[in-house]
């Protein structure tokens, strides 16, 4: 099997990841339908992609007839039967949990055709823990996009041990043709590169606040101001998603075991009430008169 033999493509999960990923598919030319076990999170999917979409035609990034196609591309469904059934390939962008992400993979085995590759958009969660839900290992990868999708350029495609050059290589290519830059780890680590990169900063930062060395603020302003990173490393937690931090953090933690990997309370009492940055106007900071540059 090779690119040309990818027509269709199932995306699991319509949230903030999911849905982006799969307007990328549409985009790249893909007959593509995105599953959510949530109406009404694919209702709010479908409207913000058509408004995104219409922004892009003002900007002059794609034109009217680009946009038109590309929906047209697109459906959603609340049945994972239909839309794994005619699946070329998958992408499963759920919570990063890895029970959930097992229990779905083992539903995607059963549904989607045998020659389907299954995909993990997971952070943090590397693939052989969830490979061996199905019976095809080797067609199971990482394929970790970054957030936004609609404007992060980078995914990190991660092979396990069992993985197959073949799938490899087709979803390097599936990659190329939504204008993403894939690169290939050929060992798998928690986290892969650029996460493990990111939690050493994001806890020295988590760090110094629980120590009452500097406000987050503070933290985050000299990050920038002196690092000249783009945004603080608080400013990114409530971009990604507390929750989804939360969660990578309590993955790392069922792992090694570590208590200094385990989550520090200040996350986890903002989590639990949900404040969980900018996707619902409040985490560290306050977005409620703010949007996520698309």
């Amino acid at each position: 099997m090779n690119i040309k033999d990818i027509k269709n493509i199932c995306v699991v999960g319509s949230g903030q990841m999911g849905h982006q990923i799969g307007m990328l598919c549409a985009l790249g030319g893909f007959s593509t339908i995105i599953q959510d076990v949530s109406s009404q999170s694919l209702t709010k999917a479908k409207t913000s992609l058509e408004s995104i979409m219409e922004t892009w035609v003002m900007k002059g990034k794609i034109a009217e007839d680009q946009k038109e196609a590309a929906l047209k591309r697109l459906s959603f469904t609340e049945s994972l039967e239909e839309a794994s059934s005619k699946a070329d390939f998958v992408i499963e962008a759920i919570v990063e949990k890895l029970e959930i992400k097992r229990e779905v993979f083992k539903k995607l085995d059963d549904y989607a055709p045998a020659h389907a590759v299954l995909a993990t958009n997971s952070s943090t969660i590397v693939n052989s823990l969830i490979a061996d839900a199905t019976k095809r290992p080797e067609k199971v990868c990482n394929m970790h996009f970054f957030f936004p999708p609609l404007v992060m350029d980078c995914v990190e495609v991660v092979m396990s041990e069992q993985t197959s050059e073949e799938t490899a290589q087709i979803t390097l290519d599936v990659c190329e043709k939504i204008n993403r830059k894939g690169i290939l780890l050929r060992k798998e680590i928690s986290g892969f590169v650029a996460n493990r990169i990111l939690i050493a900063l994001q806890k020295e930062a988590m760090y110094l606040y629980e120590e009452g060395i500097a406000d987050y603020k503070d933290i985050d302003l000299i990050v920038k101001q002196a690092l000249k990173h783009p945004i603080g490393p608080f400013e990114l937690m409530d971009l990604s998603g507390l929750d989804v931090g939360y969660y990578v953090m309590q993955q790392r933690f069922a792992e090694t075991g570590n208590p200094k990997d385990k989550p520090p309370a200040f996350i986890e009492e903002r989590v639990k009430a949900g404040l969980l940055g900018r996707k619902t106007g409040k985490g560290f900071y306050d977005y409620s008169s703010k949007k996520v540059k698309q």
